[in-house]
């Protein structure tokens, strides 16, 4: 079904039936919930933002279990679905630069990684400059760079 169809069918249907199956969509989808709660509760992008960091802290620096090679895809996926739920540009920039930060700091506590690793780091350091600077958001990287300077100098 297209989209088009979709909203006609909708455009049909009492208010109520609609309520129902948007609370129904809410209790069985993760994403659903996600996005409403984003939308109508105060600090949604926030809340959903902390969320967003713990896992992928969690794939740097996994809580109960021993050190591993990151899983940088699901560093990455978490990246993306904030994207398409928050549209909070400081935050999505502040989440990128997390990703790198943790990228650094895995290096830092283990050593040398493999090179797709660096070019992964490097990748998404490179889309969240270019991401500030089309969105003019130059707040979050002068809090974080002092961060990225800090560990490599010391």
């Amino acid at each position: 079904m297209k989209i088009t169809e979709l909203k006609k069918i909708l455009k049909e249907l009492p208010t109520d039936k609609l309520v129902n199956d948007i609370a129904d969509l809410y209790k069985k989808n993760q994403f659903v919930k996600d996005y409403y709660n984003s939308l109508y509760t105060t600090n949604g992008c926030l809340s959903l933002l902390i969320k967003h960091k713990e896992i992928i802290e969690n794939e740097f620096f996994p809580e109960f279990e021993s050190p591993r090679l990151p899983r940088l895809s699901v560093a990455k996926k978490s990246i993306t679905e904030f994207k398409k739920i928050c549209d909070g540009k400081e935050q999505i920039a502040e989440l990128m630069i997390f990703y790198v930060e943790n990228g650094v700091k895995y290096t830092d506590c283990y050593g040398d990684i493999n090179e797709q690793f660096y070019f992964s780091m490097e990748s998404m350091y490179e889309k969240t400059l270019e991401f500030i600077i089309v969105n003019w958001i130059f707040t979050v990287i002068t809090i974080h760079s002092r961060l990225l300077l800090y560990y490599y100098y010391y």
